[in-house]
């Protein structure tokens, strides 16, 4: 019952502080910047365009980073889950699913118009959905992990960059590659690395707060 309501707050946190709309908007603001730069070229926007929207999701997925752990670790909240008795890992991975349920549905569904601007196929659409729903918890775990081991670092939110980035690389890169023809081992290999990301996070995220807790 208490993770079914740390994650319901996590939903709730992001709808009502703007934590949802924030990297949405700038996962549509590159989304609209880029075929500015590249200019308009409609056969170079449809064969890079899947590569942008993944690079995208992964920039819009540092936003909500700093608001994760940090608030909560402030104003007590983790002292008096750890209190009742509630182990960190156990609210780390309440964390992560809260935050996949208000960060991803949203993402995909700005995919959409991400690929009307750079005149995506429904069917390399169809690949950067499946591709986003298998690959972004990852990027969820990896942001709950890197949300824990900056929490109370001054200038966290820069260091975030620096940790979670790196170590994303690998979700970017299977992600991009199974948009291409039969694409289906690099799929799975992005499948592997979110499973073992999501398996992962909340044992390394729940050491993290124990740590910042002491």
């Amino acid at each position: 019952m208490i993770v079914a309501a740390v994650a319901w707050r996590e939903v709730r946190r992001a709808w009502s502080s703007g934590g949802l709309w924030l990297p949405v908007g700038f996962f549509l603001l590159v989304a609209v910047l880029f075929p500015f730069a590249v200019g308009p070229d409609a056969a170079l926007l449809a064969r890079v365009g899947g590569g942008v929207v993944w690079a995208a999701a992964l920039l819009a997925a540092l936003l909500p980073v700093e608001r994760l752990v940090a608030p909560d670790l402030e104003n007590g909240t983790l002292d008096q889950l750890a209190a009742r008795g509630v182990p960190m890992p156990l609210v780390a991975a309440a964390k992560l699913a809260g935050h996949w349920l208000a960060f991803a549905p949203p993402l995909m569904l700005a995919s959409i118009a991400a690929a009307g601007l750079f005149g995506l196929s429904g069917e390399t659409l169809l690949r950067i959905e499946i591709g986003l729903l298998v690959g972004t918890p990852g990027l969820a775990a990896l942001a709950v992990v890197t949300s824990a081991l900056v929490a109370g670092l001054r200038g966290g939110g820069a260091i975030a960059g620096l940790v979670m980035l790196p170590l994303a690389i690998p979700i970017v890169i299977f992600g991009a590659g199974a948009l291409s023809d039969g694409a289906g081992s690099a799929l799975k290999l992005l499948g592997a690395v979110s499973l073992l990301l999501g398996a992962g996070a909340p044992f390394v995220a729940g050491a993290a707060i124990r740590i910042a807790q002491d």
